[in-house]
């Protein structure tokens, strides 16, 4: 049996008003998905003090694409890709508290645009990917538990 080495990357749902959720739409020049409406996110990085890598790594993603603050962070579910780049990834999806801040895009390279949509918007809109809106399915059945 061979052994794999994955990137882990962490997805953040994050909704306000109980049913509008913040998708980015990924700019033109990155390597992996450019140009689709997804969810905030990015590689697992450690945190410094070593408690709760998933957590931090998604507030931490969050503020860097979007620019707002999240608090609590739930784990939904995660799977497995392969990136546009031959990557193998373990994909970790979580709900995310929205605190406040108003979303807009901090590097436009890496962000295109930052979109609020309701799942009837996000389920017809043609840029979404059905991982995106299972994971948000997913998060909002968790959500209204």
């Amino acid at each position: 049996m061979g052994e794999f080495a994955y990137v882990v990357n962490v997805d953040g749902v994050v909704t306000r008003n109980d049913d509008e959720y913040l998708l980015i739409e990924r700019g033109a020049e990155e390597a992996h998905a450019p140009g689709i409406l997804g969810l905030p996110g990015g590689k697992l990085e450690a945190p410094p003090d070593g408690d709760d890598a998933i957590a931090a790594t998604a507030r931490r993603e969050i503020a860097e694409e979007v620019g707002i603050e999240v608090g609590a962070v739930e784990y939904v579910c995660s799977g497995t890709f392969e990136a546009d780049t031959g990557e193998q990834c373990l994909n970790v999806v979580t709900l995310c508290e929205y605190v406040g801040g108003e979303p807009a895009p901090q590097d436009p390279d890496e962000v295109a645009a930052v979109h609020w949509l309701d799942r009837e918007e996000l389920r017809e809109h043609e840029d979404v990917p059905a991982f995106t809106e299972e994971y948000v399915e997913r998060a909002a059945a968790r959500y209204s538990e």
